[in-house]
């Protein structure tokens, strides 16, 4: 791909409100997006993240009662709801270790595959391990505080540190579904207004699941973008150090 046409995916991109509800639409554009979007970067690859292809009218119905009646959600040919999913991190740190041992089986460790294998085994439980009486917290807090004295040190302290990293990754990964469609020719709107209760209620997900967005998608009518695109001069927002 030439850099020129990435420019022209970035320029495609944009938050369309409004869609064509009588246009054709190819739903394997949807199942390619999602199946690029798992590709994403994550952290420590623990991919604590599920997305949920609405296909269904009446949930489709149902979500953009929850999005408040958006026109974006309402005209919408299919909607995608991103979700984190921190309480399964140790069935992603148990899947990880598994593949490191295939992956190392029958070959003598060196103190870097060591590492490797520790990162899943010692700090993931350290990092995402919950309790509701706070003492994992309490103990993360502590060791934080000694060890950033001496050097760098990971500051993953609590629950909302947790969550501030699971919905970075499955940001990420709602990116990357975007940027696919428009690749292909499709419009996409990211919603962050909707109820989150409802939502989940819908989906019937576990109270700790949260929801990163909803991604609508289609074809955009001219009226469903709102005005040009409008960004803070770059000075305001680029510095070089």
């Amino acid at each position: 791909m030439q850099i020129q046409d990435f420019d022209k995916i970035i320029q495609k991109r944009r938050s369309v409100r409004v869609y064509d509800e009588t246009a054709p639409f190819d739903e394997s554009v949807v199942k390619r997006g999602l199946d690029r979007a798992v590709l994403s970067p994550n952290s420590s690859n623990m991919q604590l993240w599920e997305f949920y292809w609405v296909k269904s009218q009446e949930v489709h119905d149902s979500l953009t009662k929850a999005c408040m009646g958006q026109s974006a959600a309402k005209t919408a040919n299919q909607l995608v709801v991103f979700v984190t999913r921190q309480d399964k991190w140790k069935e992603r740190a148990k899947w990880n270790l598994a593949n490191l041992e295939k992956q190392f089986e029958g070959k003598e460790l060196t103190s870097r595959d060591k590492r490797a294998f520790d990162y899943y085994r010692k700090l993931m439980p350290l990092v995402y391990r919950y309790d509701p009486f706070g003492l994992n917290t309490l103990l993360r807090t502590i060791i934080v505080f000694f060890m950033g004295f001496s050097k760098p040190f990971l500051r993953i302290r609590n629950n909302g540190d947790q969550r501030v990293m699971t919905h970075k990754s499955c940001a990420l990964a709602a990116q990357t579904f975007m940027m696919s469609l428009a690749s292909e020719g499709y419009d996409t709107c990211p919603m962050e207004g909707f109820d989150s209760d409802l939502v989940k209620k819908i989906l019937k997900l576990p109270s700790i699941a949260e929801i990163t967005m909803i991604v609508a998608c289609g074809i955009g009518k001219p009226e469903g973008i709102y005005s040009e695109r409008l960004r803070v001069p770059n000075e305001k927002v680029i510095f070089e150090v």
